[in-house]
């Protein structure tokens, strides 16, 4: 192996398309199977989905909400929402200057960044002070060019066609 290939890479997973957190948690599964710990920290959300009973069950990997199951304002998000991102921010800034997780993923942080929760400079310094061997997988649509520029691999999710288009509503274990 090179050394290129032993060094953690950065991640984007961003588009209008479905299937950001979807690819994320893929990739978490794989690294479980590998005997590789994950930690998901998601902004933004605060509803029980699906994924968290499930990944409850699946050792070696952690879950972490920081959001409220509410409608954030982008124009004017309230303050307990910009807290509660903040506070996710700093805690996955702690649990990835610790190093104890192989791959840790911040879902949502994208759009947390583009509703400014979270400063965009704070992301930007945690993706380039990341430890070496650290995947670092960051989703949610409206990916900052500067944090599409400082990754490894972007991948853009495209809304081709959707069955809500159709009215057809989110579905339990599908959607959420």
């Amino acid at each position: 192996m090179t050394e290129e290939s032993q060094r953690g890479f950065i991640h984007v997973y961003t588009g209008p398309g479905k299937g950001k957190t979807t690819a994320a948690l893929g990739l978490a599964l794989r690294a479980t199977g590998a005997n590789m710990k994950i930690h998901m920290v998601q902004f933004m959300k605060g509803r029980r989905y699906s994924e968290i009973d499930a990944i409850e069950n699946i050792p070696n990997f952690t879950i972490s909400q920081h959001g409220r199951d509410e409608f954030v304002s982008k124009e004017n998000p309230e303050k307990i929402d910009i807290d509660l991102a903040r506070e996710g921010f700093n805690y996955a800034k702690k649990i990835i200057e610790e190093n104890r997780y192989d791959v840790v993923i911040l879902d949502e942080i994208n759009v947390a960044v583009d509703y400014n929760l979270i400063p965009l400079e704070d992301v930007i310094k945690l993706m380039q002070d990341k430890p070496e061997k650290l995947e670092l997988v960051l989703t949610g649509r409206y990916a900052h060019p500067e944090i599409i520029k400082n990754a490894d691999l972007v991948t853009e999710m495209l809304d081709i066609k959707h069955p809500f288009q159709k009215g057809i509503l989110a579905r339990k274990g599908i959607d959420y």
